[in-house]
């Protein structure tokens, strides 16, 4: 596992990856890695600086497939049937009565995502156990096994129940079963809910090459190198199209099929899908995979349909079942254009005739929603700085690089580490990168990257006219950085 071939003994030119790289670059994404597999050895596989192949990366959604897989393995113990009614084995998380359509949903229906309608968000319930919320929380029901619609929460009821009927939290299960047997995932994480539940709807953290291994066996249906670790019927289902997952007459590349927590593409594929684009898509046709880690919150999903997309079109579509003669000018340019690869940071202007009236400027801001009270601009030079804030933690100092990122820490405390939702007391920081554009003369755009283990990220766009300031914020964060959302008008001091 992890040979690693020339694009052209995978049997696709260099150049078509280096296009399919070049297009990644002038679409701006936040890319972290990719990774491109045939026949279960790498053809192209590169990560962004600072990001690096022993990085252990939050795939978010993706973890869903995991849980599926762990349903799969307890079958196939006879711990489970899939039209065993979920709420039969919870009946220690039932407070009352339970609604007569959530009490006849089975564990089929969960996996499909054709569920009796979803509890509300958890981020914001006092309830610290996820399951118990789900079987309590009132909400509006349908019957479930027919209409498809993404049920998070449900997920993580699915996970909980692996880990009650395995006895054992949902990543030493897997590992036991599968991973220790594979070799990979041993240096993986899964963050956990306030109670203490592994948060398997949402937080495995492992390497883009532990990703692929994954995939790969579940591409196989369940061998190894040979060897059989899980049932191949199950997986065979949990790939395919078990229902429609289409909720409108807009095409989507995911929108070909919903199987057991894993999403069917074109081509005869399928994928698993997290937040902020974490994708990995199989194409057992050809026995090709394809996996990418970013973190590209708040486009609206627009970068995942282009990713598939473009890899289906530039590498899939291209590729030949016979091994291409080795073309060494081709893999130079390839070579070249990945050397030197690093996040994105925003780009403008080199400099402002305005930045030595802005900077050390003192603006006090009108009373707002992210209780930010005054900030400054101090620059050392044309190429860094500062943003100097105070809000309700006190004075605050962000970094940043002018057209190029500044790794540093993110000065906001007291957001989750190792449980979800939990606030931390112990100085905890998350680590950052911030890059600032001049957009023009009197207007900068700063961006903050959050890469952690949690991913988020909020842009900031500043105006100034006269003596004074216009600073809009926007936030892509799953349950953080609430206090950087709004906007704020400043007046010079």
């Amino acid at each position: 596992m992890f040979e690693k071939i020339t694009p052209e003994q995978a049997g696709v030119s260099s150049d078509q990856v280096t296009k399919f790289i070049k297009a990644i670059k002038a679409r701006q994404f936040f890319t972290h890695g990719i990774l491109m597999m045939k026949d279960g050895k790498i053809f192209a596989e590169e990560y962004w600086k600072p990001f690096h192949k022993d990085f252990c990366h939050r795939m978010y959604s993706q973890t869903k497939s995991f849980v599926s897989v762990a349903i799969g393995l307890l079958m196939e113990e006879g711990k489970l049937s899939l039209q065993d009614k979920i709420a039969d084995h919870f009946p220690e998380k039932i407070d009352g009565e339970l609604h007569s359509y959530l009490a006849e949903q089975t564990i089929r229906d969960m996996l499909t995502m054709c569920t009796c309608g979803q509890p509300g968000n958890w981020f914001v319930s006092n309830d610290p156990d996820r399951t118990h919320y789900y079987f309590n929380h009132d909400g509006d029901r349908r019957p479930s096994g027919g209409y498809f619609e993404y049920d998070s929460a449900g997920s993580q009821v699915l996970s909980s129940l692996v880990e009650k009927l395995s006895g054992k939290t949902l990543l030493d299960y897997l590992k036991e079963k599968l991973f220790n047997r594979m070799g990979t995932f041993q240096t993986a994480t899964i963050l956990q809910t306030p109670n203490g539940d592994s948060w398997g709807d949402s937080a495995m953290v492992c390497t883009l090459r532990d990703m692929a291994s994954f995939a790969q066996l579940v591409m196989n249906y369940g061998t190894w190198e040979g060897e059989r670790l899980m049932n191949e019927e199950y997986l065979r289902e949990a790939t395919a199209k078990q229902v429609d997952n289409r909720e409108s007459a807009h095409y989507g590349v995911y929108r070909t099929g919903y199987g057991y927590q894993i999403w069917r593409t074109e081509r005869n594929g399928f994928a698993f899908l997290g937040m902020g684009h974490q994708i990995t898509m199989c194409f057992p046709d050809k026995n090709v995979l394809f996996t990418y880690y970013s973190d590209n919150q708040g486009d609206g999903n627009i970068g995942r349909e282009l990713m598939g997309g473009n890899f289906i079109d530039m590498i899939l579509d291209e590729m030949k079942d016979a091994p291409l003669p080795e073309n060494k000018a081709a893999q130079k340019r390839y070579r070249a254009m990945t050397k030197y690869l690093e996040l994105r940071a925003v780009q403008g202007q080199e400099d402002s005739p305005f930045r030595q009236e802005l900077n050390g400027a003192k603006y006090v801001c009108q009373p707002n929603s992210m209780g930010i009270k005054e900030f400054t601009f101090r620059f050392t030079s044309a190429k860094k700085g500062k943003f100097c804030y105070t809000n309700a933690q006190g004075k605050k100092t962000i970094p940043f690089g002018v057209n190029h990122n500044v790794f540093g820490k993110f000065p906001q405390l007291g957001y989750a580490n190792d449980k979800g939702r939990v606030a931390t007391r112990d100085g905890f920081m998350y680590d950052d990168a911030v890059s600032l554009a001049w957009t023009e003369d009197k207007k900068l755009l700063l961006c903050v990257q959050i890469i952690d283990r949690y991913f988020g990220n909020f842009s900031v766009v500043f105006a100034f006219k006269d003596d004074i300031a216009t600073a809009h914020f926007n936030k892509a964060a799953e349950a953080f950085l609430n206090e950087y959302q709004g906007t704020l008008i400043a007046k010079k001091a």
